[in-house]
């Protein structure tokens, strides 16, 4: 019987071989291919953890200052993170041994480490060894409530996944230790080696960083200012766990354990703001730029107007002059920007967070007259147009001057230094009250105007921060911006959400350029010859006014540099009188502005316009036969008391200790005004208390 070759019969063999190889081969790739494009799939409908740097919780946010610096951290929010390079090694250990002794062998899910912890929490009979992986701890905490479900559970389980694929072990671990909540307000190793140790997270010892460590399974309950016996066996089972994973030695886990807490607690960094007014103010206004979706997500970083050397001094300022239990606050605020560099509102954050810059709505006196007097300048009148200061009634409206003195026959000018009331409510009747609410309205005034004779002394209540912003508006030429907190505003991933230069406001004009000029002209008329003298710069022009509203209860100074515009006021919450005048206000402001103003270059205001009179009054209305009566000048009877609305001091009066007042004197109408002279009044103005640059002495103005 004849075989066949045998070379015939191991050819099909090996074809066959070969053949089985390839098919397998094509099916372990078609499932390997599978398998990824099922994970990739998978991953796609999970969120992207490579922003997980990025992350905050909701409601969190920072201000920083117009230098960078940390004026304020609100919220739930880590107050300073670390990077893999300056994560201490000690505290890594610590918290491997504490939280996830494999965590350099598992690729998020442990099931060893699982079987571990079951069998340990059997044997103790209660839970001592938790099973989530550090991965998991930070899925959760970053992207999954803390809720207890299965759901919860195994979206954990595949976000741990994705995060052990897209980041590194160090990433992974940096993260979950700087976001990781450790009690009384510590989120991350940082915050808390603050908090309990006033520390750095590199000064830490190894029973410190044992006992950080201890806390993430029960923070309320292992805190070491809340139960200290507690933190210690917290802290014990951490050394243990570090010695059996070979971190230390045992001498080394023997004596660390036989350590005393040495607590030394502080409050978390950033948690009180280096700005509390200002910082309460960016609070209030953040709603007024950003959509409530904005604000919910929280990680808003605001880059703030803030210079935190300038607020140092406004508090101080205030602080100086506003003594006992009084009351002040103080906005500067930049004219072209429309940025607040300082805001007070209050001698002290933590007795009364009521914002009295922003929110107190108080008279202000003699201030209110720039809008009876910038009026009076679109309307064709010059500063040097006449008027008569006597005590006169205005529909039964009686204002008087301070210390009931009259100056007869006076310029505008004059009238608006010396501060006189009479030619102020006069100038209001003369130009109508249709004309000064527009014009307090084109400047930013928004609260409802009376039509009534008290407006043209501050009769309405207002703001610091609006009427320093009308100020500004005459010091930037005529063209307001509204005041803001903000430069720029960015989220939670760094983007910007809004910019001043582009969303902010632009400014508009209120008020012709010439005007303006003539308007800051004449304020600076009143700091060199007038009521403001106390605010005076010996090595630059100021221009401003103060204001006192009846009974001392206000007192206001707003004045000007060319590049800044600040607003004092002073009083009391109740109200009550302050038993003393405007000066006061002057003198806060200078203390303010003296110091800050040396890092400032001097600058000059606009020079006075050369422009015609060109009034022309409108035809008078018929008056109501009670009016007309009570504007008679029958001089012949003796004038009606008048009511003390605005005593703000003129430059003849001494502040502290007024004159009695005297009859304002009964002439004929066709009798001239006697002229006024210093000597004849009483002595000069008190200077303002010393400073390094004192102040020019206050200048008498020359007779009308």
């Amino acid at each position: 019987m004849n075989r066949p070759p045998t070379g015939k019969v191991q050819r099909p063999r090996r074809t066959n071989l070969v053949r089985a190889g390839l098919l397998a081969t094509l099916i372990g790739a078609g499932v390997a291919s599978g398998q990824a494009a099922l994970v990739a799939g998978f991953d796609s409908l999970l969120p992207d953890a490579r922003g997980i740097n990025h992350f905050n919780r909701p409601g969190t946010l920072t201000i920083l200052s117009a230098d960078g610096q940390v004026v304020h951290k609100i919220g739930p929010v880590t107050r300073e993170k670390l990077t893999p390079e300056t994560m201490p090694p000690l505290v890594q250990q610590a918290f491997i041994a504490a939280e996830d002794r494999r965590f350099y062998q598992h690729d998020g899910i442990d099931p060893v480490g699982i079987g571990r912890a079951m069998v340990r929490n059997l044997r103790k009979g209660s839970v001592e060894e938790g099973a989530s992986t550090i991965t998991q701890q930070l899925a959760r905490t970053v992207f999954l409530s803390q809720d207890r479900t299965l759901i919860r559970k195994l979206k954990e389980a595949a976000l741990a996944g994705k995060l052990e694929r897209q980041l590194s072990k160090p990433q992974i671990l940096t993260e979950y230790l700087n976001v990781v909540y450790l009690g009384s307000s510590a989120y991350g190793v940082a915050d808390a080696a603050w908090v309990y140790f006033t520390k750095t997270p590199d000064q830490l010892t190894l029973a410190e960083a044992a006992l950080i460590a201890g806390l993430p399974p029960a923070p309320s309950v292992y805190s070491p200012l809340v139960n200290p016996d507690l933190a210690l066996e917290r802290r014990a089972v951490v050394l243990r766990r570090m010695q059996e994973a070979g971190f230390i030695s045992v001498s080394e886990q023997q004596q660390a354990e036989a350590a005393p807490l040495q607590l030394k607690p502080a409050e978390p960094k950033y948690w009180d703001s280096r700005a509390p007014y200002f910082s309460s103010w960016v609070q209030q206004e953040l709603p007024k730029v950003l959509s409530p979706e904005q604000l919910e997500v929280g990680g808003l970083t605001v880059r703030s107007s803030v210079n935190l050397a300038w607020q140092e001094k406004a508090q101080s300022a205030v602080n100086s002059y506003a003594t006992g239990s009084m009351q002040g606050a103080l906005v500067a605020m930049e004219p072209g920007t429309g940025l607040v560099r300082a805001m007070v509102g209050g001698t002290e954050f933590k007795d009364s967070q009521f914002n009295r810059a922003a929110q107190a709505l108080r008279s202000p006196g003699s201030t209110f007259k720039l809008f009876v007097y910038l009026t009076a300048l679109q309307q064709g009148m010059l500063p040097e147009r006449l008027f008569r200061d006597s005590a006169r009634c205005f529909a039964g409206y009686c204002p008087k001057n301070f210390g009931n003195r009259y100056l007869g026959s006076v310029s505008m000018v004059v009238a608006l230094q010396n501060s006189l009331n009479t030619v102020a409510v006069g100038l209001l009747k003369e130009l109508g009250f249709d004309k000064v609410i527009a014009t307090a309205k084109s400047l930013g005034i928004s609260r409802e105007l009376g039509r009534f004779y008290p407006l043209a002394l501050g009769a309405t209540e207002q703001t610091v921060v609006d009427m320093t912003a009308a100020y500004a508006a005459i010091n930037n030429g005529g063209i307001y911006v509204k005041p803001t907190p903000f430069e720029e505003i960015l989220g939670p991933d760094g983007e910007l959400l809004w910019s001043r230069r582009v969303d902010g406001d632009q400014g508009r004009r209120a008020v012709n350029s010439d005007i303006a000029a003539l308007m800051m002209w004449m304020l600076e008329r009143a700091v060199q010859s007038g009521t403001g003298g106390g605010a005076a710069l010996s090595d630059r022009p100021v221009a401003g006014k103060t204001g006192t509203s009846e009974g001392g209860r206000d007192l206001w100074f707003i004045g000007s540099i060319p590049q800044l515009t600040t607003g004092v006021w002073l009083g009391y919450d109740d109200s009550r009188t302050t038993k003393s005048t405007s000066v006061v206000a002057t003198y806060a402001w200078r203390a303010f502005m003296a110091p800050i103003s040396k890092d400032l270059p001097v600058r000059q205001f606009p020079p006075k316009p050369q422009l015609a009179d060109t009034y022309k009054p409108d035809k008078q209305q018929p008056k109501r036969r009670s009016e007309s009566a009570a504007n008679s000048e029958s001089w012949r009877e003796q004038a009606p008391q008048p009511q003390d609305l605005d005593p703000t001091p003129s430059v003849y009066e001494r502040p502290e200790a007024p004159a009695t007042p005297a009859a304002p004197q009964v002439q004929k109408p066709s009798t001239p005004a006697p002229t006024v002279s210093p000597a004849a009044t009483g002595p000069a103005p008190i200077p303002p208390p010393p400073l390094e640059a004192p102040p020019p002495p206050v200048v008498a103005p020359p007779p009308p």
